[in-house]
């Protein structure tokens, strides 16, 4: 007889980096909660998170100056209020994490005792001031390791590592009044069976969707799971067409996913032609401080005119010593491949890296279904607009963290826990033995979306990219009735439905702005407003 594993919790938070961890800390001593890691605890976007956190700490700066420089990099779609919301919450957001035993990099002291320099901020593109909090060049990993260890030593925090969320459970799929979530039903990697977890309440803190494309930034889990599923159980999305492209990633067949960060360039780095020439100069005034959606778009169009693989950074201008104190985790992973950047310059291209949109959500983090709440990239919350500014993604986490955690707090007295919930039922479908379908799926998926939704669009291209995808839509649909759950096939599955996603609201706008560039409507409309798809 198979076994039926069910788990109960106040809180399931579903993923495990900043936002999940924060939210779990800020909830555990008034809840039991449950924390489902995809893979590792440690392995996610967070962990590998170089540049920092923007935050106003240096008194010239202002939170008005912040605000400012969100909305202008958000190109006119941003929240305003959730704007200043974030940069009102961010300096008390950064010092819980100063308490929490976050080290970020200070000033060398005069007097030698470093416990009283100031911190050392550094400027990010699109920052009118220097307002980045960081570890050297490993700020994530600094973040990530910390709380972890904080989690996994809390007693009122379970965590389940290397399991997969496959679904919500909703009042409504299971035929009941109302409509809440009531858990999710869960892949157990290792054991390769279904669990149950039922929960009072559920977030969702899943990350983004960037492996939709063939070339991106992110880790392996990135794979839009948390947008799949709300929009299953009934959420509405906004936003999905702009995906961030990071200019800068590090351009080697030894090298997958590594970032270079957008410090470089904040300290002085400049990017040239293949020939050494600058050509940042030539799209914008801020060179190669512009906002990431116009030098990712600078370096594509460079690369297309002239044939080029890839361009180049280059900071060896700078004195060697600045350059390997400043970025050691950069200096060290390049010389490894043979580049050493006191010295040489470093071969780079753009790459998938950040979802701007997601599962619309309050200032609360509260979703469209009651007890459902997204935090981090999963979320469309309006601070982001068409385009997010450099070092404001942990930040997100952070704030909207705390805050849902306060808002769920309020009501753990007054939810009860949901009732008897029907196990997975796994009777009608097999082992599959054409797993050789998925390969070839996943392949195909990645390389339309990067050829026809990537950096530059059109509508030609979008329509290419939709009759594809809803053909995939049809043949996973059939192979996920049929054959046993696994990662693959759960993660193709959610990758496709977030495609469609992505292209439904690309091909919905009518102009141009932020990250979204169609080249059948290159200018920006007078009136924009956000994109927002509802389930039917």
């Amino acid at each position: 007889m198979k076994q039926v594993v069910e788990h109960h919790s106040d809180v399931l938070v579903i993923g495990s980096g900043a936002a999940g961890l924060t939210l779990a800390l800020h909830l555990a001593e008034k809840a039991k909660v449950i924390l489902l890691s995809k893979g590792p605890l440690s392995e996610g976007s967070t962990y590998y998170a170089q540049g920092g956190i923007a935050s106003v700490f240096d008194e010239e700066d202002t939170i008005e100056s912040h605000v400012a420089d969100t909305l202008v990099a958000g190109a006119g779609l941003c929240d305003e209020q959730v704007v200043t919301f974030t940069a009102e919450n961010a300096k008390s957001a950064m010092e819980w994490l100063i308490q929490c035993g976050v080290a970020f990099d200070k000033e060398e002291s005069e007097d030698g005792d470093d416990s009283k320099a100031p911190y050392h901020l550094t400027r990010e593109g699109g920052h009118s001031h220097r307002r980045i909090l960081h570890s050297a060049d490993a700020t994530g990993k600094a973040v990530q390791v910390t709380l972890q260890e904080r989690v996994i030593n809390h007693p009122n925090i379970e965590v389940l590592e290397r399991y997969n969320a496959i679904d919500l459970i909703t009042s409504r799929k299971l035929k009941r009044s109302g409509n809440r979530v009531l858990g999710a039903y869960v892949w157990n990697r290792v054991e390769e069976h279904v669990e149950t977890i039922k929960a009072r309440f559920v977030a969702l803190a899943t990350g983004g969707s960037s492996k939709v494309y063939q070339y991106t930034s992110n880790p392996d889990i990135a794979s839009g799971d948390g947008v799949a599923m709300a929009w299953r159980s009934g959420c509405r999305v906004a936003n999905m067409e702009f995906n961030q492209f990071h200019p800068t990633c590090l351009y080697h067949s030894d090298a997958r996913n590594f970032l270079l960060t957008e410090a470089l360039r904040g300290e002085g780095a400049y990017l040239l032609r293949p020939d050494g020439s600058r050509f940042m100069p030539d799209f914008d005034k801020r060179a190669e401080l512009a906002p990431r959606d116009i030098v990712a778009r600078a370096i594509d169009y460079e690369m297309k005119r002239l044939g080029a693989d890839c361009v180049y950074l280059d900071i060896s201008h700078k004195p060697a010593d600045f350059v390997i104190k400043h970025f050691p985790t950069i200096y060290k992973r390049c010389l490894e491949l043979g580049i050493d950047i006191t010295k040489d310059r470093i071969p780079v291209v753009p790459a998938a890296h950040y979802t701007c949109g997601g599962v619309m959500t309050d200032l609360h983090g509260q979703t469209d279904l009651n007890g459902l709440y997204a935090i981090g990239e999963v979320a469309y919350t309006g601070l982001h607009g068409a385009n997010r500014l450099a070092s404001n993604s942990l930040l997100e986490c952070l704030v909207f963290a705390r805050a849902a955690a306060e808002d769920i707090a309020c009501q753990l007295s007054n939810i009860p826990m949901p009732g008897d919930i029907p196990a997975w039922d796994e009777s009608k479908v097999s082992n599959s033995d054409e797993e050789v379908v998925i390969a070839h799926n996943w392949h195909e998926l990645r390389l339309f979306m990067w050829d026809y939704v990537g950096i530059v669009r059109s509508d030609k291209r979008l329509e290419r990219a939709l009759r594809r995808c809803v053909m995939l839509q049809q043949e996973i649909q059939e192979y996920y009735s049929n054959f046993r759950v696994s990662n693959n096939l759960l993660e193709l599955r959610n990758l496709v439905q977030v495609a469609e996603l992505i292209i439904r609201c690309a091909m919905a706008r009518k102009d141009s702005r932020g990250l979204h560039y169609n080249i059948d409507h290159p200018d920006k409309s007078d009136n924009p407003h956000p994109t927002i798809l509802q389930p039917e």
